[in-house]
Order: structure tokens, then sequence, then C-alpha cells
């Protein structure tokens, strides 16, 4: 893999100080601009804007320059960071506490609106992608793990183990508060994302635990998430935890997860959704539910799931520890034998039994040799049996669909051009 050529170091523009308590993150913030000898279009005109630690004032990221993250970065409390249409910016490679994130705390930012035309991305440093750019020559959908990924959080409810107000996101060092998610405003606002493609991340930050491309911890509905594509992570695609955010025209493509994660009683809509399972991915959808006594229900329409006939990975769904919600218009195709949509134990049977978990229309392309889409819905519920489970759905030819995404929606992404989508 190429790697940036690094020449001329210019003096540091701007210095902003931050609390944090983890040792390996600076105290200290510091812009410092270099000069990117490495544009395959030739000359200097990009220059690398290298950033770290905490953004205590509010700032612009502009198209002109590749922002570069060196460790986390921290959206305050009080700060937007607002980052303009066509900006590139790039994580560092690093594991652990060393691992590359742009984080929103609890009461920051980030309005991050792109274009069709110009979207946000948010890549590696070892992404020869450069200024005025929407795709680099040297990184594929098998290029994973090379920083780590987006983080926003907010004050909206979750429903957490020992009704605890509060908890810490996973990927964060437990003493560095800035992880904290969750509390009482379901209207809470942390800004606006839409046009953004976050490629390669998911660095991993302990033993069997990776960064999400882009994780929402108690993110209210007051913030705007739409059109968003995540490529190539790690561990799961978009991941919500708990929290009433409403989201639409996501992508993901080759995660190595799951692609949509739901947990914690997540209240929100996730409308219009194409996911395309790559060679080591794991379920298109894992669904949880809450963890304490605060309930919360789902929403998950219009969704067009791709499987991946070339390895033996990758499921359709898994409904799992008393997830509650609606599950409706989903158009799958392209799985192999032997994958299922699955009730994973005897409390999410019983909330399926009650009504608390449904499911609306599903078309499915059968593989080859079955001959009955029933058998698609699996109950490993140890004691609770169900009924009807998978009777929504119906068996359709490939390119007879009636539901699933709005595909045309997302044919602005890297994912329809590398991958050949056809959008």
């Amino acid at each position: 893999m190429k790697k940036l050529l690094l020449i001329a170091l210019v003096a540091s523009t701007l210095v902003f100080t931050g609390c944090f308590k983890d040792d390996d993150t600076p105290i200290i913030i510091e812009e410092t601009t270099i000069v990117n000898n490495n544009n395959p279009n030739g000359g200097d005109d990009c220059p690398v804007v290298a950033v770290t630690g905490a953004i205590s004032q509010s700032t612009t990221w502009t198209s002109d320059n590749i922002y570069q993250l060196n460790q986390k970065v921290v959206v305050g409390d009080g700060v937007t960071l607002t980052i303009n249409p066509g900006t590139i910016i790039k994580g560092s490679a690093g594991t652990g506490s060393l691992a590359s994130a742009l984080i929103v705390a609890r009461g920051g930012t980030l309005n991050a609106q792109g274009t069709a035309d110009q979207p946000i991305i948010f890549t590696s440093t070892s992404d020869n992608i450069t200024c005025g750019q929407t795709a680099g020559t040297n990184l594929d959908q098998d290029d994973r793990g090379l920083w780590g990924g987006l983080i926003l959080l907010g004050n909206a409810p979750c429903s957490f183990s020992g009704d605890i107000p509060e908890a810490q996101i996973e990927g964060i060092p437990a003493d560095d508060t800035f992880g904290l998610y969750g509390g009482t405003d379901p209207e809470d606002s942390s800004g606006a994302l839409s046009y953004i493609s976050i490629r390669h991340g998911g660095a991993l930050i302990g033993e069997g635990n990776e960064i999400n491309g882009l994780t929402l911890g108690g993110v209210g509905r007051g913030t705007l998430i739409d059109n968003i594509e995540v490529v190539a992570n790690v561990d799961d695609g978009i991941e919500f935890f708990g929290g009433t955010v409403d989201a639409s025209n996501l992508l993901v493509w080759a995660q190595g997860d799951d692609a949509i994660d739901i947990d914690q009683a997540y209240s929100g809509i996730v409308d219009n959704a194409v996911v395309v399972l790559g060679d080591i991915s794991d379920h298109a959808f894992e669904i949880d539910g809450p963890e304490g006594t605060l309930n919360g229900a789902f929403t998950l329409r219009n969704a067009t799931i791709i499987g991946n006939s070339v390895t033996s990975n990758g499921e359709y769904a898994d409904y799992r520890s008393n997830a509650q919600g609606l599950t409706e218009n989903i158009y799958a195709f392209g799985f192999p034998d032997g994958k299922d949509v699955e009730l994973d134990n005897d409390g999410v049977a019983t909330n399926y039994n009650n009504g608390d978990l449904n499911f609306g229309p599903w078309e499915i392309v059968l593989p080859a040799g079955v001959t009955d889409v029933l058998t698609i819905f699996k109950n490993n519920a140890e004691t609770v049996t169900v009924s009807g489970f998978g009777s929504t759905a119906t068996a359709v030819t490939e390119g007879a669909q009636t539901i699933g995404a709005m595909t045309s929606n997302l044919s602005w992404t890297y994912s329809n051009t590398a991958g050949g989508l056809g959008f």
C-alpha cells in the first residue's frame, strides 16, 4: 500500500486545549499543515492538516485540505465542527488507545453535510485519494481496520442493564468521560450528517473489540442522519446504541461483522437501506432489545440485502435478547443455502408471540436447492414455540421484487461505482 509522503512541515496554526484522562491522548491539540507531495494529480496543492485531541472551540474543515486524525479527536460539549462538502478526512493507523477516531461527545455538534457530487469522505491515511477526488486507486473492499471510525454520542434515552442513566460507549476507555452517552431527551440533536462515505475502518481497541464504521450512542431525533455509506469496516457497519434518531438512505458493503446493528431499545426509524455482504461478513441485521426496564421499539423498513455466495459466511438477520420492533419491506437475494432469519432465544420468541416483535412483507430470491421460503425463518428458542414466523415472506425471482430499497437514492456511493451495483 502506498503511504503519503509528508515532505514539508509548516508551523502550527491552531492550538486548542482539552481534558483527557487517557494517558495516551494528548492534552493539547495542534493543527499542523503538512504539504502533501504525493498528490496523484501533480503539484503540492492539497495540504494535510494533522489533528489530535479535543476540539474546544467551533471550527470548519474545508475541501482544500485533507484532515488527518491522529488518535482520538473529540468535538466537546458546546462545540460545533462543520465539515464542508467534498472534504476528505483520513485516520492514522493505530490500535488500542492509539486508534484514530472522530468522536462527537454529548452536547457537541457535527455539521457534516456533503452532496451527491461532493460527499464527505472518511478513510485511511493509506488511501491515495486526494483533494477533488471521490476515490483512490490502491484500496478496495478487502482493506479493513486501517483506522478507527466515526462516533456520535447524545442525550437521548437508552435502556441499560441496571437502569443506569448513562454508559460508556464501546471503544473508549472507561475513564474518558467524553465517551458517555444516554440521557432523557429524545429530541436531542448532535447535528446533521448527510452524503458521508466511511471507508476501511474498525481498528482493534481490545481483544475481540473493534470500532464500528458509524457508532450512534444515545443520539436523538433532532439529529439528521441521511445518505451514509460504510465500506470495509472490521466490525459493524452502523450500530445504534439506544437513542431515537431516524436514519435514511444507508449503504453498508463488505463489513466484517454485522451491517446494521440495533441495541439498547433503539426507538428510531431506519428507512431505505442497502446491505452488500462481503467475504467475511456476518449478518445483514443484528437486532437486540432493551437491557433494562426501559422499553423501546425500532422500525426497519425498505431495505435490500444482498448475500455473498462466494463463501459460506453471511446470514440474513438475527433477532436476539428481547428485541422489540418492526421489520418490513425487505428484499433479499444472493444468499447461499443454509442461511436464516433467526429468533435467537426464548425472550425474543416470547416477544414475537406477544406482538412486541413484528414482521411485515419480505421477498426473498430462494437459494439453489431451497423450495420453501418458510425454511429460511428459524426459531432457535429452547422452550418457546412460535406460530406463523415467516408467514409474511414470499419467494420471488430476481428482478421481480415489489419491495426493498429505492437503490437509485444511493447511486452516489463509492460502493455503487467500485462494487458495480448498477444503481
